[in-house]
């Protein structure tokens, strides 16, 4: 009775249907005429913008991802016949273990299936044991699943022919990016000239200057010799150190052995020189060695950088701090969707440990699933185990098949006027220098291209081949070159090449 009262009040009093559909008429006329009077509200101007986003963040760059891949993404819709930088290792021949053992840890219930050999069931059950409710789909400890860092540090020990590798100095990470993106973070440090300087390769993979952009870091470059197939000259690690030293605190050192993109391999006495290099000066070691694996020049040959360390004596091994990376990604794996990866970290200040640790426990875990994958690469079958004959058989193929087409790729692309391309001796990976004409070089102006960004797309808009521009990787000033994978079944790679050829020659002729 009193809303009632109080609706008659306010001359809302009880409605009949016609009373409503007239109220109903006049509420919409005053509402429209409200409309009229109020001025109207500008809309807020947005929060995040270009302007007002992080500097660092913009200042990133991503060229085996950038422009090129984008088009070529569109193109492939079209063309269906695309030539890109992501082309599976499966082609070749591809591991049945890993499909096997990651199977078995998804769906445990196979483990009953006799379609699976029993080391891979072992395999998976011992994975599967060391998981929390033992699935893959538990949180693990945020350095990784113990058993499986211990094969890490078995695995580090039988390759470096007997050095120990501690299992409490493996971390287990998402995909070997991780680790080393994770370890510059807590490298990076000071302000004006005391900033963090970060030594890496030219041409180096855009990991490393994006990284070093996002973290506000200061960019060292030091330049690997081309005329001598791409070696790593200590005399230009000095220059670079020392003329950094007038803007910034050079205090780390990245290494990429073998070479991504250039493929070469470092010899031991090169390493040597290195570490003591960065004994003599205080830096702190990255060893990327993804691609250990891939070595196909007979005359090369892996050697890590934490046995060499190591058998230089104590100075070096006890004193010289080395971070160094392993992936399922590469090798005779190319598992790269699972984002597995390692690092072992060795000569930390333990107070730096803990640090560490709290880091990589923001993350919570890396993938289990991708812990389990770097797991089947560090533990392969052994002789006697049902799985060892075919496993070996297909790792033999692929790596052969690589080997294989790194010798073509280079030879090929050698006979081509305006194309010299350096011995492949590993990765996965060719870098070609390149001849640009004065007038395609001005038509790049013309487009605000980089001549070499100008001559691939140009390619994958006339070929339908996807290949990176030097420009990405870094190069010399006045110097040009892509980067192209050789991971194409080998009739695929000869159509692939032969398709750069005919681009090339006419490229020349069009801006001769």
């Amino acid at each position: 009775m009193q809303r009632a009262a109080a609706l008659v009040r306010r001359g809302c009093g009880p409605r009949t249907p016609s009373s409503w559909g007239r109220s109903q008429s006049s509420a919409a006329a005053e509402a429209s005429a409200v409309l009229k009077v109020r001025p109207e509200r500008s809309r807020r101007e947005r929060i995040l913008t270009l302007e007002s986003m992080n500097p660092q963040v913009k200042a990133v760059e991503y060229a085996v991802r950038g422009p090129i891949v984008l088009k070529a993404g569109e193109i492939e819709l079209e063309l269906q016949r695309l030539s890109s930088s992501q082309w599976p290792l499966a082609g070749s021949s591809a591991c049945v273990l890993f499909p096997q053992v990651m199977a078995l840890c998804t769906y445990p219930n196979l483990l009953d299936s006799p379609s699976f050999p029993e080391d891979a069931k072992k395999r998976a059950r011992r994975i599967l044991q060391a998981c929390g409710g033992h699935s893959l789909g538990s949180y693990s400890a945020s350095q990784g699943v113990n058993c499986i860092r211990e094969d890490v540090a078995a695995y580090i020990t039988r390759r470096d022919g007997g050095v120990p590798a501690d299992p409490d100095n493996i971390y287990l990470t998402t995909g070997a990016s991780d680790g080393i993106s994770t370890i510059l973070k807590i490298l990076v440090s000071g302000g004006g000239k005391s900033r963090t300087g970060v030594m890496i390769p030219i041409p180096q993979y855009p990991l490393y200057s994006a990284v070093i952009s996002e973290l506000d870091a200061i960019q060292v470059n030091y330049y690997l010799d081309e005329e001598n197939c791409w070696a790593l000259n200590v005399n230009e690690l000095r220059r670079a150190v020392q003329e950094a030293k007038d803007h910034c605190d050079p205090k780390v050192l990245c290494i990429i052995n073998p070479g991504n993109p250039t493929g070469q391999v470092q010899s031991r006495k090169c390493i040597e020189d290195v570490i003591h290099f960065a004994w003599e000066e205080k830096l702190f070691l990255l060893a990327d060695e993804v691609y250990q694996d891939n070595v196909y020049s007979p005359d090369c040959r892996f050697h890590s950088f934490k046995k060499v360390l190591y058998e230089m004596g104590p100075e070096y091994s006890s004193n010289v701090e080395l971070a160094s990376f392993h992936s399922t990604s590469k090798g005779y794996m190319g598992e790269c969707g699972y984002r597995g990866g390692y690092m072992e970290v060795i000569n930390l200040h333990p107070e730096i440990k803990g640090q560490l640790v709290k880091l990589l426990s923001v993350r919570l875990c890396p993938p289990v699933s991708g812990q389990a994958a770097m797991d089947i690469v560090v533990n392969p079958p052994v002789a006697g185990e049902e799985s060892f004959e075919q496993f070996s058989r297909e790792k033999e193929s692929v790596l052969g098949n690589l080997a294989k087409k790194a010798k073509l790729t280079e030879d090929l692309f050698n006979q081509v006027p305006g194309i010299h391309c350096n011995p492949l001796q590993g990765a996965m990976y060719a870098f070609p220098r390149i001849f640009i004409p004065v007038k395609a070089v001005e038509a790049a102006q013309a487009h605000q291209m980089a001549p070499d960004m100008f001559y691939c797309m140009k390619l994958l808009e006339e070929t339908g081949i996807c290949v990176v521009p030097g420009s990405g990787f870094g190069q010399r000033e006045g110097t040009y070159h892509f980067r192209m994978t050789i991971l194409p079944p080998v009739e695929k790679l000869k159509t692939v090449l032969q398709k750069v050829k005919d681009f090339h020659i006419n490229f020349l002729e069009k801006y001769a």
